[in-house]
């Protein structure tokens, strides 16, 4: 029930592709991110996430994979949507 609880808290703040800014910039004080492995999903995450370690972890995924040739043309993390999810659930 607990992880349930973290994971519909963590879609609320993390935000996804279906609202107004799925195409446009993202607002102030969060960065879009895609996540996924086969289909991207576009995640508004609060900039205060970058300096948690577990999320520079997930960076440094993203570094050793892509370097900084991004194919969504922002910052991709290439991990299972469901694991992006549960890390981030855990920061907040």
């Amino acid at each position: 029930m607990a992880l349930m609880r973290g994971l519909l808290g963590a879609k609320k703040i993390l935000g996804t592709a279906t609202s107004k800014w799925a195409t446009s910039a993202a607002p102030k004080g969060f960065l879009a991110v895609y996540v996924g492995e086969s289909q991207k999903k576009r995640y508004l995450v609060p900039v205060s996430y970058l300096s948690q370690p577990s999320f520079q972890a997930l960076l440094r995924k993203s570094e050793e994979e892509f370097g900084f040739d991004h194919p969504m043309g922002g910052l991709t993390i290439p991990c299972p949507e469901d694991t992006f999810i549960n890390v981030t659930s855990q920061l907040q």
